[in-house]
This record gives structure tokens, sequence and C-alpha cells, in this order.
């Protein structure tokens, strides 16, 4: 089958003494200029995103995509908006695979342009499905999105959570001193535990510091126990009849009683500061008991008199 060609052919037999003119060279592909695929920019062309929610990156993370990077490449382009007036680009989606490229003296990395507006909580999302975002990043970034005008409601929405967890987030940022080194420290990083515990220390501080005490991991159940006793102490405590004044008169029968009275303040006052909190669930149970019929003794006594 012969295939027309729509000129003279006169032009045709002219065309074949016609050198070929030579082939320009192929331009490198612009980033957002219509590359097919993902362009190779420079790695010192990239910027991190001020607003970016993951601020904390663990050294050991970092250490391992390196390596992985230096043994296959960065398998998945880094996202950014389009080149500033300087020829730099902002990353969007990838801070953690472009430090770890300049970790490893990377030269270039492939980059795609998205010249959408970035989403903030498409951030949010994006490092939830990779390794998740410390506790403390999302918390600051709840107050962040609060700060921008965002209601509670509305992250609660956009991040598929409940307004309970949004609030127990937001109270990470207000922790005592004692509660936020254990959650630096990583001995606690459960919002909700942090929360609860929060709570008890501004009733029961010394409780609470004793329960912190050592370098060992803190468990919801230990927090549990302690809330259980806590919740058992003052109600003991409170039935406790009103001590009479100290009077010179009073004779050896008041002295006694006051004398007994400091012993079980004292005892309360053990209780209250964390001893039992380490008891198992058969002597914290027993103790409850005993603190009940302390407590009935108490009222006897009150009425009695």
């Amino acid at each position: 089958m012969r295939l027309r060609w729509p000129r003279p052919a006169e032009v045709q037999l002219d065309l074949l003494d016609t050198p070929a003119a030579p082939v320009a060279p192929a331009e490198p592909a612009v980033p957002g200029k219509g590359a097919a695929g993902p362009a190779f920019v420079a790695t010192d062309c990239l910027v991190e995103d001020p607003d970016n929610p993951r601020t904390e990156l663990p050294a050991a993370e970092l250490d391992e995509l390196a390596e992985d990077i230096r043994r296959h490449g960065v398998l998945q382009p880094i996202v950014v908006h389009p080149a500033d007036d300087q020829g730099r680009h902002k990353i969007h989606f990838g801070a953690k695979r472009w430090r770890a490229a300049q970790r490893i003296g990377l030269a270039q990395v492939p980059v795609v342009v998205r010249a959408a507006p970035a989403d903030p909580y498409a951030q949010v999302s994006e490092n939830q499905k990779r390794h998740g975002l410390t506790p403390l990043d999302l918390a600051r970034f709840i107050r962040g999105r609060n700060e921008a005008g965002d209601s509670n409601t509305t992250v609660a929405q956009r991040l598929g959570m409940d307004l309970t967890t949004v609030a127990h987030h937001l109270a990470l940022l207000e922790l005592p001193p004692a509660l936020d080194e254990a959650l630096q420290s990583g001995r606690c990083t459960s919002p909700r535990t942090l929360y609860e515990l929060s709570r008890l220390h501004t009733q029961r501080p010394e409780a609470v510091a004793q329960l912190l005490e050592g370098s060992g991991p803190v468990t919801r159940e230990a927090v549990a126990q302690l809330r259980e006793v806590g919740a058992a102490v003052p109600s003991a405590s409170a039935r406790l009849p009103a001590r009479p004044s100290r009077s010179n008169d009073g004779g050896p029968l008041l002295s006694r009683a006051e004398r007994l009275c400091e012993r079980l303040d004292q005892a309360l006052s053990r209780l209250t500061s964390g001893d039992a909190s380490t008891l198992s669930p058969e002597a914290r149970g027993a103790l409850k008991r005993r603190l009940g019929e302390l407590a009935a003794r108490l009222d006897d006594g009150g009425a009695s008199s």
C-alpha cells in the first residue's frame, strides 16, 4: 500500500537533494512545563514548607530511609509547588525523603510539580498514612487550625477523629512539667493516659509524682489503679469527724484521740501518695473494702456522739 504525499513531485525531488537539518539536543524536563513524568531537580533547590505538620523526625528513621535511598534511589517523587522567583520549590509531600537524600549527599531528586494550593489536612493525612505524626505534632497542628479559625468540630471531621480525642491532644500542650517530661522521653505517649494523669495531678500531685518515679513506661493500667484508689480514699477521709480544738484541760483521753487522728491522717496521706498504685487487683479490692469499713465506723461514731 502506497501512502500519498500531498506535495508536488518537483518539490519531493528537490527535498531529496536537501541535506537533513541537524537534530537539536533534547532539553531537560522542566518541572511544571509539560514534562511527561517526574523531573529531576537539584536537591538544594528544594525547601521545606514551614507549615509542615511534621516537625519531629527521629534520627534512626532518617538513617534507615537514607540507607534505603542509597541502595534503591528515591522511588517515589517528591511533590513540590511551582518554583519561586529564585528557582526554589517548596515541598508539599516528601520532606522526609528530601532530608534522607540530603543525608547521603544525593545531588538530584525526582519531583512532581503540583500547582494546587496546599491543603494542610491533606499533609496530615499523608504523614499519618506513612509513619504517623507524633502526638505533639498533631496537637500543634490542631492548635494551629484553631488559631486559623477552624473549630474543634471541623478539625475532628477533617481528621476523622472524635471531639474527645481532639481535646486530649490539645491538653498535651498544657501538661505540667513532670508529665511533659514523661511525654518527651517516650515513657507515656498516649494522649488519653496523659490527659487522665493531668487531671489526677491537679488533685494529688504527690501520688502522680511517685507514679512517675523511675524510668519504666507509664501504662494506662497503672493510671487506672491510681484513679481507683484515689476515688476510695477521699470518700473515707471526707467522713472523718471534725477534730476538737486543742485544750489544756482535755485530759489524756482527748490527747489519745488526737494522736489516733494524726496516725489516721498519715495513713491516708501514704495511700494518696501512690503507695497503693502498685498493688494487685485483689489487694486493691481488699483496701477499698477496709476503707469502706473504716468510713462506716466513723459514721457510727459520729452518730453515737
